[in-house]
């Protein structure tokens, strides 16, 4: 089953619903933070329709989601050129993720300054070698493929660059797609763990670059970069790229290092 297909039974009304096809993007015992902030988004655009296109986002992962859930959303504000909206996964009658929404119509503008195209020669997907390992998530596995860039991080930095696409391609929207794409791979703090143990990610916040992104052949440049690590917890940033190395996201997310 598609992403697209998994939430299609999201109604304008939310409130409460089952997606048992969400157990082929579970990561552990809870939904991949992609899926799970595609489900949140589905359900705010769904209820309020007719909005100006999606610039920012801010989503709390707040606890394991899983295939049973109730969704809620609000309008916080709605002004003339910029809307403001909440939406909430519930699961077993608790907040599970927390999404706030900002869109905003299109201005003229007044100065410019493109994002730079990524630092490092990424090659192209298809003269790169498969990434897959058998130590990889499920949900990973399934649904996606991943290759590595032209360039290998050398041992130890925190960095984790890939090429990824859907293995079936998308049938999302293109804002739809990177929301679920921008949080595909693992926190790049994995490689300075000093002993093994979980990592999870506790939030995650991203701006859109580009309203209507487009790549060639599904392939999105994705990255995880370590900005501070210590105390148990590492700020990380997160970008993504098309494949003319034109940025589509911009973000940070916080990640909990376990062990």
């Amino acid at each position: 089953m598609t992403i697209g297909q998994l939430i299609e039974p999201i109604t304008a009304q939310g409130g409460k619903i089952s997606l048992p096809a969400a157990t082929q993007w579970m990561q552990g015992r809870t939904l991949y933070g992609g899926a799970s902030a595609v489900i949140a988004y589905a359900a705010a655009t769904r209820g309020f329709p007719d909005l100006p296109p999606l610039r920012a986002a801010q989503i709390g992962f707040v606890a394991p989601v899983g295939t049973d859930m109730e969704l809620r959303t609000e309008m916080i504000r709605q002004g003339r050129n910029v809307a403001q909206l909440r939406s909430d996964i519930l699961c077993e009658g608790k907040v599970a993720l927390t999404a706030f929404w900002l869109f905003g119509t299109e201005r003229e503008p007044n100065g410019r300054f493109p994002a730079p195209p990524p630092v490092r020669d990424a090659g192209v997907p298809e003269d790169c070698a498969d990434a897959f390992s058998q130590h990889g998530p499920d949900f990973l596995r399934n649904n996606y493929e991943v290759r590595y860039t032209a360039d290998r991080v050398g041992a130890g930095e925190p960095l984790v660059r890939r090429w990824v696409r859907l293995r079936e391609g998308s049938d999302l929207d293109p804002v739809s797609e990177i929301i679920l794409m921008g949080d595909t791979l693992p926190p790049s703090a994995v490689r300075l763990m000093e002993r093994r143990g979980p990592i999870s990610s506790i939030n995650w916040s991203f701006n859109i670059l580009d309203p209507e992104p487009t790549t060639r052949d599904g392939w999105w440049l994705a990255e995880t970069a370590s900005d501070h690590a210590d105390h148990g917890y590492s700020s990380e940033r997160l970008r993504m790229w098309n494949t003319a190395g034109v940025q589509v996201t911009s973000g940070i997310q916080s990640v909990a290092i376990f062990g």
